[in-house]
């Protein structure tokens, strides 16, 4: 992987991670096609600029992030996060054996379309419109929601949002929630990836990897500039769309680049 390569994956990250449509699936697609090796240090890459698309959301909510009085909005982040540590700790093998694979990466792509299609009639009576009226066990069932983004394709903020309206946020608090538990769930994946995750080819943890080449550093550290910067402008882009359109737009999307890239990595397995 070059610095372009790197840079372009970055702009998939960051363009997709707080939207409904798979950062994972778009940058494996993005890899594939523009030919990039999948090697141990592409593999930490893809996870650790997460941590810039992390900033972003610290930053632009950083009023609730940084007020140590409102011991509940961490409590209930806390909480919310315990379903995807368990569960990813225990299926991470399983895990890296699908992101190998991108045909059923795509066609859950497709599935999650035909569901975003439908989740704005599906909840019609939303009760919770602030933050602060999420409850503790509400966040938690979001919480366990958001661990079906443990399959590549699914999305994240696609899970945790849906989770939200089913638990009676408002399409806008589903999302906001979303953005908020985004923080400590990649901020533990992208811990565990650079200091306790040994990668199988090479044997050697992330920081090793990173630290390996003055290259690997530089990239890392571009990457995550980058995703930072593009993050900011996806979350107020996709905050407005979904006001005006609901999700519907983000299921067409799916569907058609998922159906595109079903086609494209079937002829050219």
């Amino acid at each position: 992987m070059d610095y372009i390569q790197a840079v372009l994956i970055a702009i998939v990250e960051g363009l997709t991670e707080y939207v409904p449509v798979s950062s994972t699936a778009h940058m494996i697609f993005t890899s594939s096609f523009f030919g990039i090796q999948e090697d141990d240090f592409v593999k930490l890459f893809q996870v650790s600029i997460q941590f810039g698309a992390i900033l972003a959301v610290v930053v632009l909510y950083w009023r609730k992030f940084f007020d140590f009085k409102r011991i509940h909005f961490y409590l209930k982040l806390a909480l919310a996060v315990i379903p995807a540590l368990v569960l990813g700790k225990l299926f991470d093998d399983k895990i890296d054996a699908v992101l190998g694979n991108p045909i059923p990466i795509a066609i859950v792509l497709i599935i999650g379309g035909v569901v975003l299609l439908f989740i704005d009639g599906r909840f019609h009576h939303p009760t919770v419109a602030n933050e602060e009226d999420i409850t503790v066990k509400k966040a938690f069932t979001i919480g366990i929601w958001q661990c079906l983004a443990m399959m590549p394709g699914t999305s994240r903020s696609a899970a945790s949002i849906i989770g939200g309206m089913q638990q009676g946020l408002t399409r806008e608090t589903a999302a906001e929630f979303s953005f908020f538990l985004a923080v400590p769930t990649m901020l533990a994946v992208t811990t565990y990836s650079l200091f306790l995750k040994t990668y199988e080819v090479s044997q050697l943890k992330g920081y090793e990897l990173l630290t390996q080449s003055p290259d690997n550093l530089k990239m890392f550290l571009i990457g995550n500039a980058v995703a930072f910067i593009v993050a900011v402008i996806a979350i107020k882009f996709f905050i407005g769309i979904i006001k005006k359109y609901g999700f519907k737009p983000w299921g067409y999307y799916r569907i058609i680049a998922g159906v595109l890239l079903l086609i494209y990595f079937t002829l050219n397995p």
